[in-house]
């Protein structure tokens, strides 16, 4: 990424600044603006996270607030009550009291001198998520929102389930927050108080997880939101972004699809990541793009790009399985409009482990499959980070233990793109049952690359809000949509439809092993082909470079370490994969503050007993000054029973080398048709 050192506006820092509540509560930002603003007022632009803008996010901020300030506008980045150095304790994602102070920055924000009345919210993850849902409440002073790697749907297409089936980032997401919501403010701003404010958040913040684990279903508390629930309480301008390598890309189709304001859609190769910070590559020039939107919708300039389409995709290139991509080949296609006017529904039939085309009219066959539990354990993660590498692997192992269907050699490209969807009509041998759909791009080598894939927990076959147990020997007519994607399919290759009756650990398995029997007459694969058009997708505007300011100095002090490792003992039938996500130690140079992070995860399981599957969270926060060393350590176990979910959790501070709190918990939640 190219460093911009001169910005068309110098820009002015107040590292520090509170912010008050209403109720008397004070939340900490940062503030980067023009210094011209004092006497020629500018909009302003909120990032609204729980990272901790002194230290955690400190250099990402660095990188795009002081660029974004450069181009006229203030940009102020505010911690959620409760974290970094802001008073309060948070006890949950999206809570009311959350959106209710967003409400009241944006106020705040709106009525500085240096603001001309006009503000945007801007985020990635958790701040994208609460700028869409902070947009629905129509405050007065919003006037367009810059989202990534978002949802619409907190139940649906969240890191918690996927199809009615929990995920693995249901837990590992919880024991990352179990830790950021456990570590203290800095004293240097602060002062003495640092401390009481320390224990009230350990004793305060509580297991998210345990909240989570008791709304197994679409209910209130996941409605809550969910902007799904009502597009039309959106009325302001969205820009909405997300990666094919992300978990998040599917609501940025909805929002073109739904919302009828002004609205744009970019979707590139990337994992959770900023697009000009994008792992796998190529990485775009996003802020230009984001500075071009705040002019046009937060200082009535002109469009700059009047013929920009809706939507713009990353369509992927074929390429070997691997865990990490620097790069992910391709080409970028543009759409009018979604649903797109260019794309058709490619509808194959299954036959006897064949993808027939769409003209035949195979006989019927009925195909069991009863996968074990390794099938998964190359799946990568829902939601890539690109570090450690968590990419889906090669496919060809796990399609040892499911329900293989091959196309024929393809004889032409064929490029694909919006949501695939298979269509079954299956019957089982256990109430509750799961179905894995992934979708594989098979080179000639027979290495098979995973394209996208789908869960559906079969009780939740007609909805999430009231999941049913199923009849063994019934025969359920079922819909399993894929995630988006953009793909091409060379000639030479098979396209590979798998599936599969667990997915572990990406997904909890159900209580028993499940035969499932596919009844192949009224069975079909439906892909969103997309004929080639070269000359328009050449056509499109190209991005720019990457670009950002200076970053904020920083000194490493002990290497990171990164590992994905999956073993197997073939004595005691014990599977386990770990994971290690070790930041290692820098030293933030401008505040002489040294902080460490290390997240280790395990999921394991015994044979094919499929109550034997475990997962626990293990994580380390440190932060140093001098004398004052601070240190958190938590850990999370999930199992279970066929009943039960067993949650066993442990949170420990530190002063240097004495633990100065400790508190343990242990909670069960029945299972729910899960």
């Amino acid at each position: 990424m190219r460093e911009v050192r001169h910005l068309p506006f110098p820009v002015r820092e107040d590292e520090h600044l509170w912010i008050p509540m209403p109720d008397g509560t004070r939340l900490a930002a940062r503030l980067w603006r023009p210094v011209s603003s004092d006497d020629d007022p500018v909009p302003a632009v909120v990032e609204y996270i729980p990272y901790r803008k002194r230290d955690l996010t400190a250099v990402r901020d660095s990188v795009h607030h002081p660029y974004l300030a450069g181009h006229g506008y203030a940009c102020l980045r505010v911690d959620l009550r409760g974290t970094g150095e802001s008073e309060g304790v948070l006890t949950d994602e999206y809570l009311e009291q959350e959106l209710q102070d967003a409400e009241d920055v944006l106020a705040w924000a709106a009525e500085q001198p240096w603001c001309d009345g006009s503000t945007g919210m801007m985020g990635i993850s958790w701040g994208g998520f609460n700028a869409l849902m902070v947009a629905a409440r129509k405050p007065a002073s919003l006037r367009a929102v810059v989202i990534a790697s978002f949802t619409d749907d907190r139940y649906a297409d969240d890191m918690h389930f996927m199809g009615g089936c929990l995920l693995s980032d249901n837990i590992s997401e919880s024991g990352v927050m179990f830790a950021r919501t456990s570590c203290p403010p800095d004293p240097a701003l602060v002062g003495e108080r640092w401390r009481d404010m320390w224990f009230e958040r350990l004793d305060g913040s509580g297991l998210w997880l345990h909240e989570w684990l008791q709304h197994q279903r679409r209910d209130a508390y996941w409605k809550f939101g969910s902007v799904c629930e009502q597009y039309s309480d959106v009325q302001v301008p969205v820009f909405a972004v997300s990666g094919w390598a992300d978990g998040y890309s599917n609501a940025v189709f909805r929002l073109m699809e739904h919302l009828d304001v002004p609205r744009r859609g970019l979707v590139g190769p990337w994992s959770h990541k900023y697009p000009h910070l994008g792992e796998p590559g190529p990485a775009i020039g996003w802020l230009q793009e984001v500075v071009r939107w705040w002019n046009r919708w937060l200082k009535d300039e002109p469009d700059s790009e009047p013929d920009e389409p809706m939507l713009r995709v990353w369509l992927q290139d074929s390429v070997a399985p691997s865990t990490a991509y620097e790069e992910r080949p391709g080409r970028w296609v543009g759409e009018p409009s979604w649903p797109s006017p260019h794309t058709v529904v490619r509808a194959l039939p299954l036959a006897d482990h064949r993808l027939a085309e769409p003209d035949e009219s195979p006989p019927a066959q009925d195909l069991p499959v009863e996968s074990p539990l390794s099938v998964g354990q190359f799946a990568g993660k829902w939601c890539s980070y690109a570090a450690p590498p968590d990419l889906p692997y090669d496919q060809r192992e796990e399609d040892g233990g499911s329900l293989v269907f091959n196309s024929d050699l393809l004889e032409e490209r064929l490029e694909i793109v919006g949501r695939p969807a298979v269509e079954l009509e299956v019957s089982v041998s256990e109430p509750v049952a799961m179905i894995a759909a992934r979708l594989s791009d098979v080179r000639p080598d027979g290495s098979a690359t995973r394209v996208t894939f789908g869960l559906l927990n079969l009780t939740h076959r007609d909805g999430d809000e009231e999941p049913e147990p199923l009849v063994p020997g019934e025969r359920y007519r079922v819909r399993v949509p894929l995630n988006a994607v953009a793909q091409a399919f060379p000639p030479g290759h098979r396209i590979r439809l798998s599936l599969s009756t667990s997915y572990w650990p990406l997904a909890w398995p159900p209580p028993r092993p499940v035969r499932l029997t596919v009844h192949t007459g009224a069975s079909r694969l439906l892909l969103p082909e997309r004929p080639p058009d070269p000359a328009a997708d050449a056509a499109l505007r190209p991005f720019e470079e990457p670009e950002g300011a200076t970053p904020l100095p920083v000194t490493r002090l002990a290497p990171g370490d990164q590992q994905w490792t999956v073993s197997r003992d073939l004595v005691g039938y014990r599977s386990e994969l770990r994971v290690v996500k070790d930041a290692g130690v820098i030293r933030l140079d401008d505040i002489d503050l040294e902080v460490g992070h290390h997240v280790a995860q395990r999921y394991g399981s015994v044979a094919d007993d499929f109550t034997s599957v475990w997962g626990r969270v293990e994580t380390t926060m440190t932060f140093t000054r001098g004398d004052w060393q601070v240190r958190t350590e938590t850990r999370t176990t999930l199992t279970c029973t066929a009943d039960e979910l067993q949650l066993d959790a442990q949170l420990d501070g530190y002063e240097g080398a004495r633990r100065v709190y400790s508190r343990n918990w242990y909670e069960t939640v029945r299972r729910d048709l899960l």
